[in-house]
């Protein structure tokens, strides 16, 4: 069923009238469990007004569950979710300041375009003028302004991701839900749709929570990243923090491409016996540094990605580094000197 298939919310109701001091949306000590499965486990979590949060994660890390629950679809275990303010215990999708987009778009065929942004309006019960306005004020927002006439069937993958948005933004939610909307794009097509979301989130101003497996989408769009891993939260902060400064190895090794040291062989180098991360941007070749054997290398157009061994008295550590334009590309078997500068070595917690 669809969030803006229903009346906009209701100033009576217990969400209804939203606190701005607040934040969009606060989890507080949340599950979710099916049976035995915990497919959220204790989550806290604060989302301000205003901000692109992406929700990031492996397959049943949770990420969707938490999204379901700010939607409506699913009630919490345990805790408790307020939006704006406002308890959301036991408040129906439709009566929430939310709104989804989701994968498939769920477009009605026998609609034309126009009648499908306008549904929800329609079952508001806004009459027809106003409601038709309202539509074609979304659509130009969403650079379609001359589509209305169509049916859905005759649109491009593209163009049907943004008559989803316009659909779900012409109830004026204050939070939009995002569920992985530009995973059936081609990878062309996803990088515009990218740039293209985060415009119009900072144009319309409103909360923009976005769920996705996909590393590039939540670091080029975020202005912060929740990592989901078994149910749970293992870090929260801006991309480029999560990206440089990982909390744990699991994080170091989901987001990007990292190499993720072990104790032993940390502690040679550092003195510290904990894992360590080390992107392979920051290696250069140098006359210097630690010995490593040339174990393969790949051509990736921008650069060029070597595999070596690294080794050191706790043993050899397999690694990876990216050469830069213009650096010769050593053999397979040759011997190179590897060098980093001391705070791109970035040591972790353990795992929990």
């Amino acid at each position: 069923m669809l969030t803006d298939a229903h009346p906009a919310p209701d100033p009576s109701d217990a969400a209804g009238t939203p606190d701005k001091a607040c934040p969009a949306v606060s989890f507080r000590g949340v599950s979710l469990h099916f049976g035995h499965i915990r497919a959220v486990d204790a989550v806290d979590l604060d989302i301000a007004e205003g901000e692109f949060f992406a929700l990031l994660g492996p397959s049943g890390s949770g990420k969707t569950s938490c999204l379901r629950l700010i939607a409506g679809f699913e009630q919490p275990t345990a805790g408790h979710i307020t939006i704006f303010g406002k308890s959301a215990v036991g408040v129906p999708p439709y009566r929430r300041h939310v709104n989804t987009v989701f994968q498939d778009y769920a477009l009605f065929p026998h609609m034309s375009v126009i009648d499908n942004v306008a549904y929800g309006l329609k079952i508001a019960g806004q009459d027809r003028a106003s409601r038709r306005r309202a539509a074609e004020e979304m659509l130009a927002l969403v650079q379609l302004p001359d589509i209305g006439a169509r049916s859905p069937t005759a649109l491009s993958g593209g163009q049907r991701q943004r008559v989803a948005l316009a659909r779900a933004l012409v109830n004026k939610p204050r939070v939009l839900l995002l569920d992985e909307p530009l995973g059936a794009l081609d990878l062309k097509l996803r990088e515009q749709m990218q740039e293209e979301l985060k415009t119009l989130q900072r144009s319309i101003g409103i909360t923009f929570v976005f769920v996705t497996h996909d590393q590039g989408e939540a670091l080029s769009m975020a202005d912060r990243v929740a990592i989901f891993h078994d149910g749970r939260i293992r870090q929260v902060g801006p991309p480029e923090e999560i990206y440089r400064r990982p909390r744990s190895p699991f994080v170091a090794d989901f987001v990007g491409s990292s190499n993720v040291l072990p104790p032993e062989f940390v502690r040679q180098l550092t003195g510290r016996t904990r894992p360590a991360s080390l992107r392979p941007e920051v290696i250069r070749l140098a006359p210097e540094g630690q010995a490593a054997t040339v174990l393969d290398h790949s051509f990736l157009g921008a650069a060029t990605r070597l595999a070596v061994a690294m080794a050191s008295a706790a043993g050899s550590a397999r690694m990876h580094v990216l050469l830069r334009p213009g650096d010769a590309v050593p053999e397979v078997g040759d011997t190179v000197r590897l060098a980093w500068e001391p705070d791109d070595l970035h040591v972790m917690e353990f795992e929990e």
